[in-house]
């Protein structure tokens, strides 16, 4: 708790900061675009229309997917839909994972020639990440309206969304500092990834899996928070409804924060001299 206490200590008095910061970053991404910022969406958008045009016309065996709900019977939801609710997520954990792992070596001024929280520039990137998710979401939850139909479930979007935004970030507590010290480390992160959407859920439903697979795929923390968008948006299913993956996840949250506040404490003294 000492550690996390420093880490909240160096956010005293730096909200606004943060915040503007936040902002500045992602001018900053797309500094020099005609659109800017918008670039942000435009790019998932295309990753979307891909995924449509592969799966929905392409390959149309794969039109529509089985959705199992825990009753005697699957039922069939197209694939498009299915996909969709999935990816969004997937994005911002991309991000998180990739960007939030360079952060540190990126924003080195702030480290180097200014004396600056170090945590805070975590929390302000991965903030502006958020934003763009935030959009993404608005726009996912027009189509579900439009397409499935509002229900009380979609509120347990603002349980999963801060849940994830914490966990990436107390993730990232652990892989900035870590990729500052070593960049084959941070190599070794955008190498891993797009072998990690495959061994996720964004394409297909682990629940529908047999045990113990099914099980074992609940260890996937990213499974969680993309199963939790389905359970919000396309599932209509409580959050606690599969009591494993719920325990499962609460167990890697504790470990992740705890890790990510011994690391970011254990190496954030000696960045100024390996940056």
């Amino acid at each position: 708790m000492h550690g996390f206490r420093n880490i909240l200590q160096e956010h005293k008095g730096f909200g606004k900061q943060i915040f503007l910061l936040a902002k500045n970053e992602l001018i900053k991404t797309y500094k020099g675009a005609v659109i800017g910022p918008l670039w942000a969406v435009v790019k998932p958008a295309f990753t979307v229309f891909v995924y449509w045009f592969a799966f929905s016309v392409g390959i149309k065996q794969l039109k529509s997917v089985n959705v199992n709900l825990g009753g005697p019977e699957p039922f069939s939801i197209d694939f498009f839909t299915f996909m969709f609710i999935g990816i969004i997520p997937w994005f911002f954990i991309l991000d998180s994972i990739v960007q939030g792992a360079k952060t540190l070596r990126v924003n080195r001024q702030f480290i180097t020639k200014v004396k600056f929280p170090v945590s805070t520039i975590l929390t302000y990137t991965s903030l502006s990440r958020l934003f763009v998710h935030l959009l993404l979401a608005f726009i996912l939850y027009i189509y579900v309206f439009f397409s499935i139909g509002p229900s009380l479930y979609n509120l347990q979007f603002f349980l999963y969304c801060p849940l994830m935004y914490i966990f990436f970030l107390a993730l990232s507590w652990s892989t900035a500092p870590m990729s500052a010290f070593s960049k084959d480390f941070e190599s070794l992160i955008v190498s891993v990834m797009s072998g990690v959407f495959w061994l996720s859920g964004i394409m297909y439903d682990t629940y529908s899996f047999d045990e113990p697979l099914k099980t074992v795929m609940m260890f996937n923390p990213i499974n969680f928070f993309v199963n939790g968008y389905r359970n919000c948006f396309l599932y209509h299913r409580a959050f606690f409804s599969y009591k494993t993956e719920l325990v499962i996840f609460i167990a890697e949250f504790a470990a992740v924060f705890a890790l990510g506040v011994y690391n970011y404490n254990r190496l954030r003294k000696k960045l100024p001299d390996v940056l």
